[in-house]
């Protein structure tokens, strides 16, 4: 549809120029060039509407193309939109900006719609003016666990952030958003997942990274194009910034899925990044080659954590849950496993799906979550892992949500991606990404100036945190891992509410969180 772009720019530039100049020379140059496109859609075979309507067919395409940004802007109501609302996009926006992200003149929520949260407050809030700051940042949240502690890996590892950037691949984002989204994280204390496309240069800017190794073990191969058991052992050593290494199941846009990287966006860096041939798609394989069942996988996470002294964990979408039964059985009789375990809702999505995938596979994340952790705590094996949630969870009562259900930690994508500039245009799939974040084209990354984005990343991470902190003072918490299933309400009904631990039917394991101050980094 490239030329359609070109050939509108040009009558539009043609027509400005006869209407400025009013010179007979261009009105009969946009009279020719009007005829050829005439002739072309005549002759052309591939469009009716074209054959039938020369010239002014090409506004129905036109209008098809903006459509999305028409709807966005023009016609959709503030709370209409998919996946992410006006209000929601405005909510971050202002966020990453540092400008006033308050709302006037009350909630616009059906406060009574089935579903909906809400978070109790306490009689007697939590003094802010007692609250401890870590590292003098009033935003700053730790982990309340250290990850691989439970396993005795050499380098356990405290988060420094409850809230984190959930993978992203080089390739499928550019390098200009991929550094501003590292030195961004970096700036407010969070990690910054991969994504399976691979350790890039763009991940190595100063922030605490998880590695990401996929179905495709994409910069993790040896030269027989195998996993390579060294190869991550010497990245890792060569690298101290790699803090984890996670190993993805499955996501929630394509579970059970293998991705797809277009040809177009393999340039150079990007096969260098993964070791593939340039110019050719990519294709990810729907299951891992190193293990196919359960004690096959928990003998790769361990092979990994002994190279490396890492903690190893897994990701996935939530679907069957026979298989989630034997590994936290057989967790409980080897003592060994992963040491962190990230659901990832169906509701996530940062790349290119399949319609009926997006739509109609794997379970939403509070299902998910839900019925995955009490699979571990029932095995009594859920304290010892920190359990992370992505899936929409990056916004204030979602992030209290999920960790009132049990989650550790949140990590987000798309959330970021806006903090970076998307704006939703829903192209990402195309390589014709506006803003420059879903693209490898160089005209339109120059759009995104890195340093500019960087800074709004790191407000954006920061101001979601504190408004998580304040949450949990209001709640009359000092840290959101207090938390529990009773301090959330759903609506279930007309004039009903009822607690998190009534709808979900658990409760948590209870918090080890003690002290801000206890926090210390590891």
């Amino acid at each position: 549809m490239t030329w359609l772009y070109t050939t509108g720019v040009v009558v539009i530039v043609l027509l400005g120029a006869a209407i400025f100049i009013g010179n007979g020379v261009v009105y009969l140059t946009l009279l020719v060039g009007f005829a050829a496109v005439a002739i072309h859609d005549i002759l052309q075979s591939k469009r009716a509407i074209l054959r039938n309507f020369p010239v002014l067919g090409h506004m129905r395409y036109w209008m098809e193309q903006i459509g999305p940004e028409l709807r966005q802007y023009w016609v959709a109501s503030d709370k209409e939109e998919q996946p992410f609302n006006r209000s929601e996009r405005t909510w971050i926006y202002a966020t990453a900006k540092g400008q006033n992200n308050f709302f006037g003149f009350g909630t616009t929520e059906m406060v009574y719609g089935a579903g909906y949260p809400i978070i109790k407050n306490a009689v007697f809030p939590y003094q802010e003016d007692k609250a401890f700051h870590p590292q003098g940042d009033p935003s700053a949240i730790p982990c309340a666990k250290v990850m691989g502690a439970a396993h005795k890996r050499k380098r356990p590892w405290r988060p420094s952030s409850v809230v984190n950037v959930s993978g992203m691949s080089f390739g499928a984002l550019g390098s200009h958003a991929l550094s501003a989204i590292n030195i961004g994280a970096k700036t407010a204390g969070a990690y910054h997942d991969t994504g399976e496309g691979g350790l890039s240069p763009y991940h190595l800017l100063g922030a605490d990274v998880v590695w990401q190794i996929g179905t495709g073990y994409f910069g993790a191969r040896g030269p027989d194009g195998k996993f390579s058991l060294e190869v991550v052992a010497e990245k890792c050593r060569a690298n101290p910034q790699i803090r984890a290494i996670g190993v993805k199941l499955s996501q929630g846009a394509k579970p059970g899925k293998g991705g797809v990287l277009p040809a177009a966006k393999v340039v150079p860096e990007v096969a260098a990044t993964r070791g593939v041939p340039v110019g050719k798609d990519v294709l990810s394989p729907n299951a891992h080659t190193e293990f196919s069942d359960v004690d096959g996988m928990i003998d790769f996470i361990e092979r990994i954590a002994e190279a490396t002294g890492l903690p190893v964990g897994i990701k996935a979408a939530i679907g069957e849950t026979d298989t989630w039964e034997l590994l936290a059985k057989r967790m409980r009789e080897r003592g060994q496993g992963p040491d962190f375990i990230q659901v990832d809702g169906k509701e996530g999505g940062t790349g290119a799906a399949p319609l009926t995938y997006a739509d109609h596979v794997a379970l939403p994340f509070k299902i998910g979550f839900a019925r995955v952790y009490q699979i571990f705590q029932k095995q009594g094996v859920s304290r010892g892992i920190v359990w992370i949630g992505s899936g929409k969870l990056g916004f204030p009562d979602r992030a209290v949500l999920g960790m009132a259900m049990g989650c550790d930690m949140i990590a987000m994508a798309r959330e970021v991606m806006m903090a970076t500039g998307c704006i939703q245009s829903l192209q990402c799939h195309t390589g014709h990404c506006p803003t420059g974040v879903a693209t490898m084209d160089a005209w339109l990354q120059r759009g995104l100036v890195i340093d500019d984005k960087a800074v709004r990343v790191g407000k954006f991470i920061q101001g979601l945190r504190k408004e998580i902190l304040a949450l949990s003072h209001t709640a009359g918490y000092e840290h959101p891992d207090q938390f529990n299933a009773r301090d959330i309400e759903l609506s279930t009904g007309i004039n009903k509410f009822s607690t998190l631990r009534e709808v979900m039917g658990y409760e948590p394991d209870p918090t080890e969180f003690v002290s801000m101050q206890l926090l210390t980094p590891v």
